[in-house]
């Protein structure tokens, strides 16, 4: 591998490398030989080097790295700048600046898959690692300055001068004197992900005994069709699915019919917000005829005979005929088994697949998410016994799966649904919409012991019973299951398209995930608007537009103020709007872009009035 060393003072950290088996050492400074060598130990360090073969080269700008070095030689495996400084009393501001341009010059000499590594004294970086840590703005804010050349903090550890033979730190205001470097720490900087570029995609579903295309509305691009749950999968979801249906096939038979589930269904579910579906407007001309819909699957729902009008987009609006979404839920799905009594007693049924669901912004609240729907049928006069070995296989499983994973045991309970009154998760709100709930399936884990809501548990509704059977009914959030079990902190972390998140569920074994991109930074913005006279605001609209327009790298929005004008009685609503990528680089002039737009999109698509 090929290692580049910047800055070097005395070239002793470069010395104590440059004798690692399989490494070509390159090592500069900025100063000329001349000056270099007149360093206390200089010299001596730069014999070593030649004569160990490792190139020595100097008056190098480290801002300016293409320049120094030949086409064929310039892919570095590794760039090393110990403690870098503009010199004399230059301030955070120009070392800012200096590490922002270093940056940029790393970009066009850096393998890919190449790191950077950069070593700061204690409270420079600005980052939760520094003990004691400063004020923000006195910090050389690096993980922040590093996101803007697209390079994502991977690893920080302590920098042990002291495990380096022969090393001696000097260049004190660019003087041959030593300073203090007791707390200080090794950055390591990877690139990031590219940011997706949100092309207009459009997806084939069967509707009835029709296939049909439409266009994905555009937050739902790069989720559309992954695949988490396909067999060749090793997507932590798809392991913990697999384990759950192996736990329950010890006291069931099992069957699985994921596959023939369709994405999109007509009309409107009964109950459920109109502001909380995904819309979607057909390719022109490929609307299906009536007789061609009920050739197909029924869909077992109660629907009312509208949709919702649409903007250009076919995102929101008012109710009008002939309308389609995606799914929200498979318990459409599983009623329809359950009407059609195609089942046997004592068989579990088991449905999967992603469903859609528009809502706000919160750390645990996904706009799709992989369902898992089970349904099982009993005797009368033996459901009691069935019902609680059904569950108590459940809560078997994910202990076990939680104690293999972090070897703690976690809590996992059922909890009445009358329990928990008003205070509902998004996920636990929608599912009471679409009907009633005996109990709630909670996970707890540090720092969330009293449990997180991650299923439902159902009986069927009066007019599905029979006099022979009871059919009891699970769905299962596998997003936040594997969230909880393998310890992801954003639910955004299972969608990421870098490599390094798959890497660490080789063969699709659970394992604690340990994040690839560390403190990453987060750019606060405020919006306000005059709100339309007498319209109320749709706020789960709001925020699935900021999702639309920053590509979900809005992490937080929360209302600053509820202003009303005296006299006119207008309303105004002020927002904060916090940016923050948990898997790529974002910097604060892409932040701001997107702020931009988001406005701009408000004013257009929401109809208030900018302030």
């Amino acid at each position: 591998r090929r290692v580049l060393l910047l800055g070097e003072g005395n070239f002793s950290f470069s010395a104590a490398l440059c004798g690692a088996q399989d490494t070509h050492v390159v090592a500069t400074c900025y100063e000329s030989e001349e000056e270099a060598a007149g360093r206390g130990g200089a010299a001596r360090s730069i014999r070593l080097l030649r004569d160990s073969g490792a190139e020595v080269v100097f008056s190098v700008d480290c801002t300016k790295l293409k320049e120094h070095f030949l086409p064929g030689k310039r892919e570095f495996d590794r760039i090393y700048f110990n403690f870098p400084h503009c010199g004399r009393k230059a301030g955070v501001v120009k070392n800012r600046q200096l590490l922002a341009r270093f940056f940029e010059s790393c970009t066009e000499v850096l393998a890919q898959e190449g790191e950077v590594h950069v070593a700061l004294c204690n409270g420079q970086g600005g980052t939760p690692a520094d003990q004691p840590r400063r004020e923000w703005h006195n910090s050389w804010q690096i993980v922040a300055v590093a996101a803007g050349a697209g390079f994502i903090l991977s690893d920080v550890h302590p920098f042990q001068a002291e495990t380096i033979d022969g090393y001696k730190c000097t260049g004190y205001r660019s003087q041959d004197k030593s300073f203090c470097i007791e707390g200080a720490l090794n950055h390591v900087f990877t690139r990031s992900t590219a940011p997706l570029c949100f092309t207009p995609v459009s997806c084939k579903a069967q509707l009835g005994s029709q296939k049909v295309s439409f266009q994905v509305p555009q937050v739902l691009v790069d989720k559309i069709n992954r695949g988490f749950l396909e067999g060749n999968s090793s997507h932590p979801v798809r392991t913990i699915k697999e384990k759950l249906s192996a736990g329950l096939s010890q006291a069931f038979a099992l069957q699985n019919i994921s596959s023939c589930l369709p994405l999109l269904h007509q009309g409107h579910p009964d109950g459920v917000c109109h502001s909380s579906v995904f819309w979607i407007t057909l390719s022109p001309g490929e609307a299906p005829s009536s007789e061609k819909m009920s050739q197909g699957l029924a869909n077992p729902v109660s629907f009312s005979h509208f949709g919702q009008d649409t903007d250009k987009n076919g995102q929101e609006g008012c109710p009008v005929p002939q309308q389609f979404y995606l799914r929200p839920s498979l318990l459409p799905h599983a009623q329809a088994i359950i009407k059609e009594r195609a089942f046997s007693p004592g068989t579990l049924q088991v449905l999967s697949g992603p469903v859609f669901r528009k809502c706000r912004i919160t750390p645990l609240s996904m706009p799709v998410f992989h369902e898992m729907f089970v349904v099982l049928a009993v005797s009368r006069g033996t459901e009691n016994s069935c019902i609680q070995m059904f569950l108590d296989n459940i809560k078997t499983t994910l202990n076990s799966l939680h104690q293999g994973i972090s070897g703690v045991k976690p809590s996992i309970s059922l909890q009445e649904a009358t329990r928990f009154g008003t205070e509902l998760s998004d996920f636990a709100a929608f599912e009471w919409q679409l009907g009633e709930i005996q109990h709630f399936l909670c996970v707890g884990t540090d720092p969330e012991p009293s449990g997180c809501c991650v299923g439902v548990i159902r009986t069927a509704p009066d007019e599905l019973k029979s006099r022979e059977l009871v059919v009891v009914s699970a769905s299962l959030n596998l997003d936040l299951l594997a969230m909880l079990l393998c310890g992801i902190s954003d639910w955004r972390m299972l969608w990421t398209w870098d490599r390094r998140f798959l890497g660490q569920f080789p063969g699709g074994e659970l394992r604690l995930f340990k994040s690839f991109s560390l403190y990453p930074p987060s750019y606060e913005h405020d919006v306000s608007f005059w709100l339309p006279d007498g319209e109320e605001f749709d706020e789960v609209a709001f925020h699935t537009l900021a999702r639309r327009v920053s590509g979900e790298t809005v992490v937080s929005i929360q209302l600053r103020d509820n202003f009303q004008q005296p006299g006119t009685g207008r309303r105004s609503l002020c927002y904060r709007v916090t940016f923050q990528s948990c898997d790529r680089a974002l910097g604060c002039r892409e932040a701001a872009e997107m702020q931009l737009h988001f406005r701009e999109e408000i004013g257009q698509h929401l109809g208030v009035t900018l302030r």
